[in-house]
Order: structure tokens, then sequence, then C-alpha cells
């Protein structure tokens, strides 16, 4: 890529659902430097999930310090080569904070939190288009995962929330306003030079168009849509494309002085970070995992229950890219819930040798549904179900049933996705194969990509840096700062290095197996009020 006589660095704050990440990248995109660490996942009550906003954001400060410090052991002058800092987070996670202290004033509601279930019944009542009332304007059924609906229970429950709202005191944001609202100087607003500057109250489009409250075509608000669910648009940032300058780091934040000039929703950062072109699609496996295909300048409706989205828009003036996108809640946390809550592991990177004692499940199934079923079901009255045990099972037998879990739920988004895309909304290699590009810290497992491959029928492919969520990030950033254009990201050095994966067992088998796998699915129904 850039081939500069001086040192071009590009860096990006990855800010995930259970770990925070900060990866600085040199000037042909190759990572020489990162910090992760985990914070503290808050379950109030049973299918509530929280965050502390202010411990998202020290996680993030910490992640930039550490890693500066290895890139510096490592002979990078990180402040005068580093050009621009890249933003991808988790989507939809509500925060509201107050204008005049900069405090939030509740807990962070996650993607995957479900106490909104009794408004999305409500509005399915009270509004004609019932569940789907929205999709021609959003792409988004009403459900528990999109911000509006947390947006909504905020104001209804917390007095704190109302009073702020009334007297216009409230700010709402994704984790990216958070964010970007704070690093660029939150209420006080300087920057290094002592100047005041206002902070940047920003969405990007792909972020906004997870919250049900954009207008897919148009890329901004919608009124009516605000006016149908009485939220104020004086509470909501404003959007802007994911490749532009977005503001400057401010004093008391590693690397003040360096503009932010690319954001996008992590899963459209990984489509990025994957190249994903016009009927290309990718998974990445991460807390959830999700599925987004490329759908190039057209929106597509799914009648197979996944939603219209945004892929990226790389720059104020660019083309807009949509996707179709199939979401699964749980696919890492189960691993986790292996670990944390049942004790089978004791590191998540144990489940792989453990699974592979066993040849098989033994006939048994895992249906992760934790807080409901995502894509393509949209059952949030489903709870989780372990099915066909026997005295013959043993931990082994759970721990790749976990595994198949996740590969099954991925194999039912891309089946909907077939089918909506059609073959002309499809990219085949030479052998009318269909590849999914994988990627995600889960995609480190061998055996769980192998089956995936065995249970799509077709290959799975690997890039070298797998971490892709950041990589796009770092790719928006590096674009508008001018470190690279567009034409040299996507013909860039990712493409080489790739694992293919083929399958490897037989149609009848695999037939066989997603049957068995839709029976255990439909015994997770109706569990909701079990608790």
């Amino acid at each position: 890529m850039a081939g500069n006589e001086e040192e071009v660095l590009v860096a990006a704050i990855d800010q995930g659902t259970t770990s925070t990440r900060f990866i600085i990248y040199d000037s042909k995109a190759r990572p020489i430097a990162s910090h992760q660490v985990e914070f503290t996942q808050f379950y109030p009550e049973a299918g509530w999930v929280e965050h502390d906003p202010m411990e998202i954001l020290e996680s993030v400060k910490i992640c930039m310090g550490k890693a500066i410090d290895k890139a510096t052991v490592a002979g990078y002058n990180v402040e005068s080569g580093l050009k621009a800092v890249g933003l991808t987070n988790q989507r939809e996670t509500t925060v509201i904070w107050s204008k005049a202290t900069g405090l939030p004033l509740y807990n962070a509601i996650v993607w995957m939190d479900v106490r909104t279930s009794s408004i999305c019944r409500r509005l399915e009542k009270e509004l004609s288009g019932g569940r789907t009332h929205f999709v021609d304007t959003c792409g988004l059924p009403i459900s528990t995962y999109f911000s509006a609906l947390k947006i909504l229970w905020l104001i209804e429950n917390v007095e704190v929330i109302q009073n702020a709202v009334q007297t216009g005191d409230a700010l709402f944001g994704t984790i990216d306003t958070w964010m970007i609202w704070n690093l660029t100087g939150g209420h006080n607003g300087t920057t290094r030079d002592g100047r005041y500057r206002a902070a940047s109250y920003v969405t990007d489009v792909s972020n906004a168009s997870r919250t049900m409250l954009m207008n897919l075509k148009t890329l901004d608000w919608d009124q009516p849509t605000l006016d149908s669910l009485k939220i104020p648009l004086e509470m909501l940032p404003e959007i802007i494309s994911n490749s532009e300058e977005i503001g400057v780091i401010s004093n008391g934040w590693p690397l003040a002085g360096v503009p932010i000039t690319g954001c996008l929703g992590d899963q459209h950062a990984a489509m990025l970070g994957q190249l994903c072109k016009k009927g290309e699609a990718k998974s990445t496996y991460g807390t959830g995992a999700f599925i987004l295909l490329n759908t190039g300048t057209d929106i597509v409706k799914s009648s197979h229950g996944l939603l219209s989205t945004i892929a990226y828009k790389l720059g104020p003036e660019a083309k807009t890219n949509y996707a179709l996108e199939g979401s699964i809640a749980i696919a890492g946390a189960a691993v986790q819930w292996l670990r944390d809550g049942l004790g089978l592991i004791t590191s998540a990177s144990e489940i792989e040798a453990l699974a592979e004692t066993v040849q098989s499940t033994g006939g048994v199934y895992f249906v992760p549904a934790f807080n409901g079923l995502f894509a393509p079901w949209w059952r949030d009255d489903a709870r989780g179900v372990l099915v066909g045990i026997t005295r013959y099972t043993n931990r082994g037998h759970i721990a790749r049933a976990v595994l198949e879990s996740m590969c099954f739920q991925v194999n039912d988004v891309l089946g909907s996705m077939h089918k909506d895309a059609g073959e002309e909304g499809e990219v085949r290699n030479e052998s009318g194969e269909f590849l999914l590009r994988v990627d995600g810290g889960a995609t480190v497992n061998n055996l769980l990509m192998q089956i995936q491959a065995d249970l799509l029928g077709s290959p799975v492919v690997r890039p070298a840096d797998i971490e892709t969520t950041a990589l796009g990030a770092a790719y928006a950033a590096g674009l508008a700062a001018g470190v690279w254009t567009e034409s040299q990201i996507f013909e860039g050095l990712h493409k080489e290095n790739t694992t293919i994966i083929h399958p490897k067992i037989e149609e009848a088998e695999r037939k066989k197996r997603g049957e068995s796998w839709s029976r255990a699915v439909s015994k997770s129904f109706e569990l909701a009020d079990l608790a």
C-alpha cells in the first residue's frame, strides 16, 4: 500500500460485547501492536444484560496506552507516525447520558438484553403493521434487539431519564457515539492546544441503521417513526458516513490531537475488513455470530427472516452499499457459559480438545436460546435446550454439541440468504461453490471451521488476520486520512495467506443432521414462562 519514507501508522479501537482492544497497523495494514481487556457483564435479572459506560471508556483508555507502549518498545514512533484512528463497536447497545454533566443516567442496555419484550408485544398490537410495521422504512422488525425499544424502556422506567428528556438534557447514543463524544472532549470539549472545541455528537450510517429509527433510503432519522414512538429528534446524534473526519482526540486521552476518521458497527467493519464486494458474504464468530451478504446499491427485502441493513458508505459522497444480515445472539457466549456457568472447561481454548475426544455428539443437540432466538426464527419466547441426552453422554459430547450449535445457526441463516439473494445476488467460484469468508476469535478453532464447512456443504475461507473487525475500522480511517485509496484497500495484501476448509461429509448425512437440528430448535419454543 502506501510507500511513504516516513513511518505511517493507523489504529483502531474495537469495542466489543465482552472486551475492548486497540490495534496499531503499519502502512501495509499489518498489526504491529495491540492490547485487549475484558470488562464486567452485569445480569441484574434473568434476560437482562448491562454494561457500565464509564468502565467501557476506561477499558478504551487502558488499551490505547498499553498498545502504544508495546509499539514504542518494538521501535515505532507512534506519536509522529500515527495518522488516524478508526472505531468499531458492539451495535444496538444503548446509552443515555446527561449533556450537562457528561455522566450516564443508567447503565448501558446491551443488544442481547430482552427486558423490552413487553414493549414489543404492546407495539405489535398498537401499530397497524404489527411486528413488521417499520420494515419498509428501516429494514428491521420490532424486536428486543434494536436500540429504539431500549430507549423507550429507559424513558418509561427510569425517572431521571424521563426528566432529562423533558428538559432537553438527555443524549442518546450507541457505543460509537458514546466513545466519540468522550474522545473528542465530552461536555468539556478542549483539545491539546487548549482551545475549546465542542465534542463530536455523531453516529455513522451502519450503527444508525440498527436503531430502528433510520430511514435506509435517506440515511437520516425517520420523523414518522420518531413520532410513532414519541422519541424526540433532539436527543439523537447526527448521522455521518463510515469514512470522514469525525473529530480530534482531546486532552486527557492518549494520542491527543490525532484525528478520528473512521467509524463502523462491528459487523460492517468486518465486512470491509474481509473486502466483501457485491455478492460476497462473511460470518463473524464472536459473542454472537453475524452473517452479512453485500447486496451492492440495492436494498434487498427478505422474505425468510433476515434483516435489510447498511454494508458500508466509504465517504460523505460515496455510494451506499447495502446488505442482508442474519444475526445469531449466542455463539461464543455459549463457550463462555460452558466455562463460567458450568465449569466444564477452564478456558475457552480448551473446547476444541474436549470436543475432539468424541467423534460425534452421540445424538445430543444444544440450542443456545438463552435470551430467545434471532434470525431466521425471531422467537423471544425460546429458551436454551439440550436434547438427546443418554447415560452415554459425556462432557465431550456436550462440548461438541455447543460447537455444532454455532454452525447449525449459521447454516440456517445462509439457507435464508441463498433464497433471498437468488443466484444473481451471489458470487461463486469456478467450481460453482459459494465461499463463506469467516473471521472473529472463534475461527482459530479448526474443528469448528471443519464442522461449519461440513454442514454448509461448501468451503469456508479464513484470512491470515482473523481480527477483521478492527482491520475494517483501520481501513475506513486510513481511507479518509489519505493513507490508502479505495482501490489499494480492495486490491490489498489481505487476500493472500487465506486458509480454505473444504467439507468432508456426504450430502445424506448433512441433510439428516440438519433435520435433527430443526427438531431440536422447535423444542426450544414457548419456554420463556418456565422461569
